[in-house]
């Protein structure tokens, strides 16, 4: 769907209206930041035992079972069956030999995790490293921004002058807001983005999604909030939504959702507020031919306390 008619016009703590230009996303970025190489001052890199367990194919770590040729050659099992049972070293038939020498090789490591560069003190057996390293607190994430396939990983902080700087989002500061979303002959509407907007309060960031999609035959509208962190720190956060207009409205009260979730599985959970299209119709009045919806909300940090053992609101002014 083209984006041109789509416009949203976005106040945040007794910010002044302003503009917010619709956004095309056509292009797809890549970061030059490096992330995974690993460098662990006081630990040995046993560099040549690293080469030996690489796969000359993909490069990757090679796992049990790990294959040879009749000559020598390594490789790992998913690039076995992409060479065709050749080697790609000397390009002999590969058969289906163990190389269980650099199998137990492999079992008496312990090495850190790929992303001490980034903060994780960890040091694992070699077989166990994988299964870490895929829900490491450390490892990177993903470009939140949903209007392109975005490529781009990092920490939050790199990922925060990303969404400004290449995606060109709306970054404000403070924990309430008030947005207008308008989109003419919204009967048309199947699938449409609005721009992502950041929030910046308590020392976060939340980003703010609001789109349309089909939800069985008929569409819908949807507004909700990520967390930019850990799952673990999103909970610590309450934020409420609220739309409405001719006398009646909807509210939605809940807890940001990680990044670490995507876009794609928190909008297909439904987790958020979601307007039917006729009751979104019924908010923007006049003649029910153009979309023209408020979303106000708030964000608040869920703060204990240390005597009743209970969480009570930290509102920010």
């Amino acid at each position: 769907m083209e984006f041109d008619n789509i416009e949203c016009v976005s106040s945040s703590d007794g910010m002044e209206d302003e503009e917010i230009h619709p956004h095309h996303p056509h292009h797809q970025y890549s970061s030059s930041k490096p992330h995974n190489n690993v460098g662990v001052p006081g630990i040995a890199p046993a560099t040549s035992v690293h080469e030996l367990l690489e796969c000359p194919v993909c490069t990757n770590s090679m796992y049990p079972p790990i294959h040879q040729c009749h000559n020598g050659h390594t490789l790992c099992s998913t690039c076995k069956t992409r060479v065709h049972n050749r080697c790609p070293t000397c390009r002999q038939e590969l058969g289906d030999i163990r190389c269980l020498a650099l199998e137990k090789v492999a079992e008496s490591l312990e090495l850190p995790c790929r992303y001490y560069s980034l903060g994780c003190p960890e040091i694992f057996p070699y077989y166990s490293k994988l299964k870490h390293e895929a829900l490491c607190n450390f490892r990177p994430y993903n470009c939140p921004y949903a209007g392109s396939e975005c490529a781009v990983t990092g920490d939050i902080p790199y990922l925060v002058s990303h969404l400004r700087d290449d995606h060109k989002v709306d970054m404000h500061t403070g924990c309430t807001f008030n947005h207008r979303y308008v989109k003419s002959n919204p009967r048309e509407v199947e699938n449409a983005t609005w721009m992502l907007t950041v929030f910046h309060c308590f020392g976060q960031y939340f980003c703010l999604h609001f789109e349309a999609f089909q939800l069985g035959m008929a569409p819908v509208y949807m507004a909700f909030l990520r967390f930019m962190g850990d799952e673990a720190d999103a909970r610590n956060y309450s934020y409420s939504l609220e739309v409405g207009g001719n006398g009646r409205k909807l509210t939605w009260e809940g807890t940001p959702r990680s990044i670490r979730d995507s876009h794609r599985k928190v909008r297909d959970s439904h987790d958020g507020l979601i307007i039917q299209r006729n009751m979104a119709l019924f908010f923007s009045g006049g003649d029910r031919k153009e979309l023209k919806l408020r979303v106000t909300g708030r964000i608040w940090k869920e703060q204990q306390n240390p005597d009743a053992g209970v969480c009570i609101p930290n509102l920010c002014s």
